[in-house]
């Protein structure tokens, strides 16, 4: 469970949104909302599809795919086209 210390002449509202969002971080709120009603078994694989979807783009986002530099197209060297033989 997260904690937040409250820092000394720190107003208690500031220390209640880092709390929220500490929780928001964690997704305990989003659990929360869930488990308070029913899910039926197609919003329950929308959601799951959207976490899925959610991950693929930040693998994509953080693997090592080759990204084409300022004025060149995608497969294209930094000197245009390569030779062909």
């Amino acid at each position: 469970m997260p904690e937040v210390q409250v820092k000394k002449g720190e107003p208690v509202d500031r220390a209640l949104k880092r709390l929220k969002t500490k929780l928001e971080v964690e997704g305990i709120l989003d659990e929360v909302r869930r488990l308070r009603s029913h899910e039926t078994p197609k919003e329950k694989t929308r959601r799951k599809a959207r976490a899925a979807a959610k991950r693929g783009k930040i693998r994509f986002r953080f693997s090592l795919h080759p990204r084409p530099q300022a004025g060149e197209k995608a497969g294209e060297g930094p000197a245009g086209p390569a030779p062909t033989a």
